[in-house]
């Protein structure tokens, strides 16, 4: 119980403790740390920034867990966006009430209704759903939530991606005002703000920090790859990897399609997700993908909504995600557990702007490296089955081959013998020509943009000024600040877009009236000249 001091002081009792060293548990996760005993002892509402992953479940359930007290009606709500979702809360839910008698139903689509009624009649005291069917069942009468003490909204931005927030409002209209709410979110977006304005009372943001939104333990890299020669690349990092086991993100469906189709022809384990797989076959893959039966998993970004796999190796983003958001809820799906994950994003050459979009935003290092060169994945391969066969001679199990081997060293080389068997079991393997060429794919880091500086000849601003300005405010090399124009009221400049984020960044908070000092130039301003 001494790995579980932290958590002890966080006002979590004995019992709960014990339940805690079931599962495994050691030290709080940071929003754990700020949410437990906020919801145990503070009075205030609590909207929670963090990642899926993060251990958002358990801050709110051993809160919950520990103020419960027996009562006829149902004492909190939990909304999830997916049934997957739904039903990994109610299972780790479940698991931490340990040794107490609380009823927690899960409802969702997709499983009979009749079966979920059966449930309800039993009572429950915690209800796990997704908004429609908590919907119907509400309509029907048979879940009432005007005596609730917690009302629980996780994956938010999700909720608002997926149109649930209408649904989510006629909820919250038939729930009692002196409840507790939660909100859980990896992301903030307006949309979400206005429904805790409107609903919250006193309410409080636990934020946990951007380092700690894309975590700590997820390597994150990139390679830059033309389109052509994505697939090689992937097929590399999975073949140089040991015990691979990773969702590879794709941006459509004939993608997803694609890409598997592709994996599978050349002996891979991978199945697919997307908006057109139906929900037995979903069910089925994810069961194959967290037993291991499949260890690469092929996804957009709305099929993988709800998925939970605490132990991935690799997040592949195949394409590079629309918006900074979704790269945060991709990569935070590696490195939990205490395992680091590796994060690797390929990176077209007219892609390179939006990868600096997305460091900017998450504020996080995604480093380039090289794409694994044939001959470094052969001789990873080469040194695994070394390891495979001394692990072997090590089991000793092998007696059954003895007198086979005998027969086929009678009267030969035993190095033939061994290379004649290799050449049969590994030959495509371990052979060069068995893998496509990777053409090198320099990014568009030299493009210019052109900048908007509102100072001019009558802020006695001239062209080596408005050079030494930026220069003092950035340190960036002046031969870099090219087609200097100083006009009356405006200047005009142009840089590479990679200076041009820095300097935009450094005078933000310079304002000339409503508008910063230094801007892109936009159609409107180069016309004004």
């Amino acid at each position: 119980m001494e790995k579980l001091e932290e958590f002890r002081k966080l006002g979590l009792s004995d019992k709960t403790l014990k339940a805690l060293s079931k599962k495994g548990y050691e030290t709080p996760t940071p929003i754990q740390a700020l949410t437990i005993p906020a919801l145990l002892n503070g009075e205030k509402d609590i909207i929670g920034q963090a990642q899926t992953g993060t251990g958002k479940t358990a801050a709110f359930s051993l809160p919950i867990l520990e103020r419960f007290e027996s009562s006829k009606s149902i004492q909190a709500i939990v909304l999830a966006p997916t049934r997957e979702l739904a039903l990994q809360v109610a299972e780790e839910m479940n698991s931490l009430a340990s040794g107490k008698k609380i009823r927690i139903t899960p409802v969702y689509g997709g499983q009979s209704i009749e079966f979920q009624i059966k449930q309800l009649k039993k009572g429950t005291d915690i209800i796990v759903g997704t908004p429609g069917r908590v919907m119907d069942l509400m309509d029907r009468k048979l879940i009432k939530l005007d005596n609730l003490k917690y009302f629980i909204l996780d994956e938010a931005d999700e909720m608002l991606n997926m149109g649930f927030v209408e649904d989510v409002e006629k909820i919250l209209e038939s729930t009692n005002e002196d409840k507790r709410m939660l909100f859980f979110s990896a992301t903030m977006p307006n949309e979400i703000m206005k429904i805790a304005k409107k609903h919250m009372k006193d309410y409080e943001v636990l934020a946990v920090k951007t380092r700690e939104l894309t975590t700590d333990l997820t390597d994150q890299i990139y390679f830059e790859v033309h389109e052509r020669d994505k697939f090689e690349a992937l097929c590399r990092i999975i073949d140089l990897t040991r015990d691979f086991y990773g969702i590879v993100f794709c941006r459509t469906k004939n993608d997803v399609n694609d890409v598997v189709g592709k994996l599978n022809d050349r002996g891979y384990d991978a199945e697919g997700l997307h908006g057109d797989i139906s929900q037995n076959y979903r069910e089925v893959t994810l069961k194959r993908f967290k037993a291991r039966k499949i260890n690469v998993l092929v996804a957009t970004d709305v099929a993988a909504r709800g998925i939970d796999v605490n132990d991935l190796s690799h997040v592949i983003n195949y394409a590079i995600p629309q918006e900074a958001e979704s790269y945060v809820h991709r990569i935070g799906r590696t490195g939990r557990a205490g395992k680091e994950g590796t994060a690797i994003t390929f990176i077209t050459p007219q892609e390179y702007r939006r990868l600096l979009q997305i460091q900017k935003i998450v504020k996080t290092e995604i480093r380039k490296e090289r794409i694994p060169g044939v001959k470094d994945v052969i001789q990873a391969k080469k040194f695994r089955l070394m390891e495979e066969l001394q692990q072997i001679l090590a089991d000793g199990n092998f007696d059954n081959f003895k007198s086979l081997a005998k027969e086929l060293l009678a009267g030969e080389d035993p190095v033939d013998i061994v290379a004649a068997l290799l050449k049969n079991s590994y030959e495509d393997e371990l052979d060069e020509n068995s893998y496509n060429e990777i053409n090198a794919a320099p990014l568009e880091k030299t493009g210019k943009v052109r900048l908007f500086v509102a100072l001019g000849r009558k802020n006695d601003m001239t062209p080596k000024k408005l050079v030494e300005l930026v220069n003092r405010k950035t340190r960036i090399d002046e031969r870099k600040l090219k087609n200097v124009e100083v006009y009356d009221n405006f200047s005009f400049m142009s840089v590479p877009f990679r200076e041009a984020e820095e300097i935009i960044e450094a005078f933000k908070q310079d304002k000339r009236g409503k508008k910063p000092l230094i801007e892109k130039a936009k159609a409107k301003d180069k016309k004004e000249k």
